[in-house]
């Protein structure tokens, strides 16, 4: 798999440059703590498994030479043999698969700032004699290095609202900052705050730094140190109580009807007094009684009441201005739907009683109007039968007709 990932990474996008020039070296950049590839390919290809390279880095004033990796047949470093520098113990290998391939690369892991500098892989054997060239950078990071730096010391902590961190590190002055680390879900924001101006002191060399702040909420707060010559950071964290900021608010029913429900929020033991809102979850302020509120020992006990007559999310507020404190409860309250039930049945049957109603009139108009035709059916008979001189059956003749 490693040869694969370097076939693909490094030999492919290198293919075009030029081998065994003094001059040509390669620039290899990468960030500290990951991998680097030192590449040496000879082209055209050879099989270099029988043959011999050495890797070494070179020193201040190209004198001192580190070796780093040496190939020979078959004994390497990483089996054992002697001689390879204590930098790069551990950390270097080889592609064993490629080397049919004519590759010589090597792979050193965990790189480190000090792992930066010109390298050379060096082909005694070939003719001529071939040498590669490579620079290596490797960029730092900001990590804490205490165990990097001679003479490093902890900082101390004085008290909950002012954080000494003496610094004197390697003689480098550090730059102090106080920060206040909010966390919202899995987010983590940090949010630099503001504090007098830093204390500082310099004896044989080394600083001492102290800086204040003054903060008005509780929670936990950390210092932040940073060298940034050496690319070093660290850090040390405590939790401030501040004293009378509300606790969280209390929610609870004090009764419950099937059209409303009465809700209480109440903060206890808070300084300077709080105020109290209820909102929906919209966030609009609903209408509530007036807060009760009560004092014992300088501290405050407060609750407010409101009605709600919907299902939702409810939410009591409680901001305390003086030392822009702000805290919140949730609560879900459950209104009963049967006065929508009972509506939408009383519709249903003023709806239904109309139906009625208006199926009856209808009924009777149309009797009426068979009732009329009817008789204006037996008149328009009676009149043709008199015309005709016939009297109609079973009518009896009178006196005077004969």
């Amino acid at each position: 798999m490693l040869d694969l990932f370097y076939f693909l990474g490094v030999l492919l996008p290198l293919s075009g440059i030029t081998l065994g020039q003094k001059h040509d070296a390669v620039r290899v950049v990468v960030t500290e703590g990951s991998a680097a590839v030192l590449p040496a390919s000879l082209k055209p290809h050879k099989n270099i498994e029988r043959d011999v390279f050495d890797w070494k880095k070179v020193g201040q004033g190209d004198e001192t030479q580190h070796e780093v990796f040496l190939y020979d047949a078959s004994p390497q470093y990483i089996n054992g043999r002697s001689g390879q520098s204590p930098q790069f113990k551990g950390r270097v290998s080889h592609f064993p698969g490629e080397l049919k391939h004519g590759t010589a690369s090597i792979l050193i892991r965990n790189s480190k700032v000090s792992d930066s500098g010109n390298y050379t892989c060096y082909f005694p054997r070939l003719q001529p004699p071939l040498m590669f060239y490579v620079e290596l950078v490797v960029d730092p990071v900001y990590r804490d290095r205490s165990e990097e730096i001679p003479g490093e010391h902890v900082g101390t902590k004085r008290c909950v609202l002012q954080i000494t961190f003496p610094a004197g590190r390697s003689g480098v002055k550090s730059a102090v900052l106080f920060q206040n680390l909010c966390s919202s879900g899995r987010t983590v924001l940090e949010n630099i705050l503001n504090a007098e101006e830093a204390q500082v002191s310099e004896t044989g060399g080394k600083y001492n730094v102290a800086l204040q702040t003054t903060v008005t909420k509780t929670g936990h707060y950390h210092c932040v140190v940073t060298q940034e010559t050496i690319n070093h950071v660290s850090a040390a964290q405590t939790f401030t109580h501040v004293s009378g900021a509300s606790p969280e608010p209390y929610i609870r029913t004090l009764n419950a009807t099937e059209d409303w429900t009465l809700l209480q929020c109440e903060v206890r033991g808070a300084f300077p007094e709080p105020l109290l809102q209820w909102k929906d979850s919209s966030r609009n302020i609903l209408n509530a009684e007036e807060a009760q509120v009560s004092e014992t020992g300088g501290k405050y006990n407060v609750a407010l009441q409101t009605t709600v007559t919907k299902t939702g999310h409810y939410h009591c507020v409680v901001t305390q201005e003086t030392i822009n404190h702000v805290s919140a409860a949730q609560t879900f309250t459950h209104v009963s739907d049967k006065v929508c039930e009972d509506s939408s049945t009383k519709v249903a049957i003023a709806v239904n009683v109309s139906l009625v109603v208006g199926v009856l009139t209808v009924i009777a108009v149309l009797a009426v109007l068979v009732y009329l035709k009817r008789m204006e059916i037996r008149h328009n008979k009676g009149s043709r039968l008199q015309e005709n001189g016939s009297v109609p059956s079973g009518q009896q003749l009178m006196p005077g007709n004969v």
